[in-house]
């Protein structure tokens, strides 16, 4: 008799393909079953027939071949094929049987399926899953969260999948309970839209502000992925500006229009809930909203003559700009990820966190290894930049780091992402800011109070002001 598998994959697009067969290769007995069975048939005649890899033709058939307790890997579309899913499911599983949500699902969804499917005697995992293609074969960076005793049950499958950091350990930890796991994925894809927006600028404060031609650019890339900046994106941000297509390099032949699938929005959404400002990814979100309309830009390029001029600084400036924005970018993140843990009860460990994203992830860095070092230190720093490695690196950028953006205002380059995460480094190093304008503002004409400067925090006056 055939023995029965460790794990059911649902859903075989890149992703989830790609987890089969890594589950696979890690000695995992892998079922798999995809709505569309030419998917899973055209699956199973590559690769993973190789590896026994068994098929199913439906979901009932699925789960007669598991394993008891069971383990189901869904890795389909957010929202509500998850659900669906979710509902097929439970017609069948038993209970202490475990489903795990490998998608990029909103917390908040997490935290609602969780409870359905605990009220039905089966355990739920939402996991954030980052690496791309590339990590989901050969070793991803997993964030799981939700129902204790289901991390307990696929700690060891999991561990044996997930990418290794430098120090040889497996970049996956239990997170914590409820969304905490897609939490902190959305956190990580904001982030991600902040490096990758921070990069985007340099290149183009290079291209167009110092007329540099791609492959030049690349070259400093190149350059810099040998230092403190060494990162998955700064490697492959090389490596896209030395294609050519024809003799022309390629970058410069692709329409200069971003997409973007939530979660950048949703992190941005989730700061203002939370009262904790991520301001840089705010900005590379709006820019990529900006870029997707080029025919709005096209037409004010043609009423709006642009700055003459070329910008007045060298590329070791430009990147002092962006590590010290990447800090402010990072800081923002993991502020938010402390806020989140304080509101839902939580307890991250954002040690443990920078520690998974070391490698497998697409934000994975040496810089990484400075913030696990940092939140190992001192595991209730209140502010990443707090930490004396990284305060004394935004203090040495900071000439730089102004003159390229004061440098870029003036010859119309635009630099969200610098600007803001300078206007944030400014901000929150004020002592005094001009928000006591703000509530006067607000007292005059609505009666919403104030507190003084001369009292306790938590007095509030109302003042009755000459309105005339």
């Amino acid at each position: 008799m055939t023995q029965k598998a460790d794990i059911g994959v649902v859903g075989l697009a890149v992703m989830g393909a790609n987890l089969a067969l890594n589950l696979a290769d890690m000695g995992n007995r892998v079922a798999v079953y995809n709505r569309t069975d030419s998917v899973t048939e055209e699956f199973l005649a590559g690769e993973a027939g190789e590896k026994g890899v068994t098929a199913a033709y439906s979901i009932e058939e699925l789960v007669g071949l598991l394993e008891a307790p069971r383990v189901v890997l869904l890795m389909v579309k957010a929202g509500k094929p998850v659900d669906f899913l979710i509902s097929q499911l439970s017609d069948f599983l038993e209970d202490g049987d475990v489903i795990i949500d490998g998608g990029n699902s909103l917390y908040q969804d997490t935290e609602r399926r969780r409870r359905i499917v605990e009220d039905r005697g089966l355990l739920y995992l939402g996991m954030g899953i980052s690496g791309g293609e590339e990590g989901a074969r050969h070793g991803p960076s997993l964030m799981p969260g939700g129902s204790p005793a289901a991390w307990e049950r696929v700690e060891v499958m999991l561990k044996g999948i997930a990418a290794r950091a430098p120090d040889g350990s497996p970049c996956v930890a239990w997170i914590g309970e409820g969304g905490a796991g897609h939490f902190v994925k959305m956190v990580h894809n904001g982030i991600e839209y902040g490096d990758m927006q921070v990069i985007a600028e340099a290149y183009d404060l290079m291209r167009r502000g110092l007329g540099m031609g791609a492959a030049e650019i690349g070259e400093a890339f190149s350059g810099w992925n040998e230092g403190r900046l060494r990162s998955y994106l700064i490697e492959i941000t090389a490596s896209i500006l030395s294609e050519t297509d024809d003799g022309t390099p390629l970058v410069d032949l692709i329409l200069d229009a971003a997409g973007q699938k939530g979660t950048g929005k949703w992190t941005v959404m989730s700061s203002m809930d939370l009262a904790q400002p991520t301001t840089l990814v705010g900005e590379a979100v709006y820019a990529r909203i900006v870029s997707s309309v080029p025919e709005r830009r096209a037409r004010a390029a043609r009423i709006f003559d642009r700055p003459i001029g070329s910008l007045d600084v060298a590329t070791e400036a430009i990147e002092q700009a962006l590590y010290a924005s990447k800090i402010i970018s990072y800081a923002q993140g993991f502020g938010l990820m402390r806020a989140a843990s304080d509101e839902f009860g939580w307890d991250l460990d954002l040690g443990t966190i920078a520690s998974i994203w070391r490698a497998g992830c697409i934000i994975r860095a040496d810089f990484l290894e400075d913030i696990t070092a940092a939140y190992r230190a001192n595991a209730e720093l209140p502010e990443m930049f707090e930490n004396d490695f990284f305060a004394s690196a935004l203090n040495d950028a900071e000439i730089a780091w102004r003159r390229v953006v004061a440098s870029a205002v003036e010859v119309g380059v635009p630099v969200p992402a610098y600007s803001s995460a300078l206007a944030y480094f400014d901000s929150v190093r004020s002592e005094r800011l001009p928000a006591n304008l703000i509530q006067a503002q607000r007292d005059l004409f609505g009666a919403h109070t104030f507190e003084r400067v001369d009292r306790p925090r938590g007095e509030f006056f109302h003042h009755e002001w000459d309105k005339s």
